[in-house]
């Protein structure tokens, strides 16, 4: 076993240090208390409400990275250390987990997700692995038949890599769906697939000029092909159908069940002021069961400026202060912005969504306002970019805490990887996409580009910190997958056994880190997140297993036994108490 993923144990003493340190804090609270009349707190002498013992416990702290059991009281970790010592905190009501070989970690943070979209996904029409023009067109006509009348039908995620590259078009699905309008778009989110009745509703004929940022693809005729690019998107998204307050709220609710099953008990949502008012209604209404940090568009500045003035950042459930943009567009749309050509397009280098000057001005003003900055870039002239600002602008105002991010962070150019130590800038990446877009990637960027793609490995040696994430719906919102992209690097079609440019794998405990404590770093929450001590908020994940003791190959058959956000367990496994955990509740 590689030294990287040992298993040092806490010292049997530091847990009884932490608990003795404590005690004599608590008796200094209680005498000065006495003085003024106050009664000590019942919650230091209340018993843990939870116990897991028989697991392996991943800490993510840097001293004392391993553990063998954690105790939870009410939202808090009560202890983290060695099993014996833990077991003294338990009550006649404490309900005990025994694990019998399984693994707990800090809840994962996933650190970039679409997360009312995901919501959405899990009941639209499924296209991710259509893999022939026939299958998806019959998808679409089999979820147009049973729609409700009036339905758009939306979401899909198609690949098109999966039939070839061949980009679909209006005219394959036009017959199924004569009247009903259709809008689904790629998996990447950066083009979507509109039939004739959506561009009529929206407009778009052969006179339409592409706007900027933006593509609508025409055919030799000069018609469109149904076919919109990034910006383009815009004229079919602003005529759909806006969907009822009940539908978001379902559709929360459905992604948090689904976040919750795959261990995910934070979320970093990239969205709008709209999904941020449905979050609040359901944190208001005591609905909320996974943490989000909401960030809402870059140009926005100044509304959210005002926001935080006038109602604060939020707390631990619902936080604000952060600002999404975009530089460019994604590889799979053939817009991401390059220094150089696409190796398969010759006179396309991608392009860029917004204009350099605005960037500039929206990042500007936001860092003055104290906000938090995200910036989608994937292509290296779009990163180079965008690192230009973010170091123009922490010259202009000076040193602070300001956190500047970088979504995506895909292709690099090879000088601009130790930029991001350099100006603090964390990379916020989702692993899932290596072993996705490295079945195709090469065809479109040529291997020597493709070097410094996912650069994982290359980032931690410059010292970077890495914040992962999903980019869900994009990809499955599941840490465990990401987790085998990022140790393997082996693509979804079986093609790289060794992992597709495998001197960017990085080693388990890099990796859990970056789900963990990384993605805590970026969102500014590290005092209550990211890792299992003592005091920080009781977000944790039981798995079936110990991922240190198996190969990477098999981590993506963990399985998710049991989540817990606040103390609350959250998620819970059919049969958990009666199978490989199970473990006596103690009433």
């Amino acid at each position: 076993m590689p030294a990287s993923v040992a298993s040092p144990r806490l010292p049997a003493g530091a847990l009884l240090a932490a608990v003795v340190g404590a005690a004599v804090a608590a008796v200094a609270v209680a005498a000065a208390g006495a003085l003024l009349g106050v009664k000590p707190a019942a919650a230091v002498e209340q018993p843990a409400t939870l116990i897991v013992t028989g697991a392996r416990v991943w800490t993510g702290e840097r001293r004392h990275p391993w553990a063998e059991a954690v105790a939870v009281r009410g939202e808090r970790l009560a202890a983290v250390g060695a099993a014996a010592e833990v077991e003294r905190l338990a009550g006649p009501r404490t309900r005990r987990i025994e694990a019998r070989g399984g693994m707990v970690t800090p809840g994962f943070i996933d650190a970039h997700v679409h997360f009312l979209d995901g919501g959405f996904g899990l009941g639209s029409v499924k296209l991710r692995d259509a893999a022939t023009r026939a299958e998806l067109v019959r998808r679409i006509a089999e979820f147009a038949r049973a729609a409700p009348a009036g339905a758009w039908v939306l979401g899909g995620d198609w690949d098109h890599e999966l039939w070839g590259g061949e980009l679909p078009r209006r005219d394959w699905i036009d017959a199924v769906t004569p009247d009903r309008p259709v809008w689904v778009n790629r998996l990447d989110g950066h083009m979507s697939l509109a039939n004739g009745a959506a561009l009529r509703a929206a407009g778009v004929t052969a006179k339409t000029p592409d706007p900027p940022g933006g593509t609508i693809v025409r055919g030799k005729d000069g018609e469109p092909t149904g076919i919109l690019k990034d910006n383009a998107m815009e004229l079919v998204d602003r005529v759909v159908p806006d969907p009822p307050p009940a539908a978001k709220d379902r559709a929360l609710d459905a992604a948090m069940s689904y976040a919750a099953a795959h261990g995910v008990t934070s979320v970093h949502h990239m969205g709008t002021w709209e999904d941020l008012a449905v979050f609040r209604r359901a944190h208001d209404a005591g609905r909320l069961r996974v943490r989000i940090h909401a960030a809402v568009p870059l140009a926005t500045w100044r509304r959210l400026r005002n926001e935080v003035a006038a109602r604060g950042r939020g707390d631990a459930w619902l936080a604000i202060g952060g600002l999404k943009g975009f530089v460019d567009g994604s590889l799979g749309s053939r817009t991401a912005a390059f220094a150089a050509p696409y190796a398969d397009a010759p006179g396309n280098s991608g392009l860029l969504v917004n204009k350099p000057e605005d960037l500039y001005a929206w990042t500007a003003g936001a860092d003055r306002a104290g906000l938090q900055v995200m910036v989608h870039a994937i292509g290296d002239r779009a990163v180079h970019l965008q690192l230009d600002i973010f170091a123009r602008v922490a010259r202009e105002d000076g040193a602070r805490d300001r956190r500047f991010r970088i979504e995506h962070a895909q292709h690099l150019a090879p000088a601009d990887v130790p930029r991001f130590a350099a100006l603090g800038v964390v990379a916020s990446m989702q692993p899932y996409h290596a072993i996705d877009d490295g079945r195709w990637a090469e065809k479109a960027i040529g291997a020597e580009r493709a070097k410094t793609t996912y650069a994982f490995r290359s980032l931690l040696d410059a010292r970077a910190t890495l914040a992962f994430g999903s980019d869900w719906p994009v990809a499955p919102a599941v840490p465990l997958l990401g987790l085998y992209a990022a140790l393997t690097r082996r693509t979804l079609d079986g093609r790289h056994p060794e992992g597709w440019v495998p001197s960017q794998k990085i080693t388990l405990e890099e990796a859990l880190a970056a789900y963990t404590r990384g993605a805590a770093w970026a969102g500014f929450a590290e005092r209550d997140l990211g890792t299992l001590a003592p005091g920080k908020l009781a977000d944790l994940v039981l798995l079936d297993r110990d991922l240190a003791r198996i190969p990477p190959s098999e981590i993506r058959d963990a399985r998710v036994l049991l989540t817990a956000v606040g103390g609350k367990v959250v998620y819970e496994a059919p049969g958990l108490a009666a199978g490989i955990a199970a473990g006596a509740t103690g009433h």
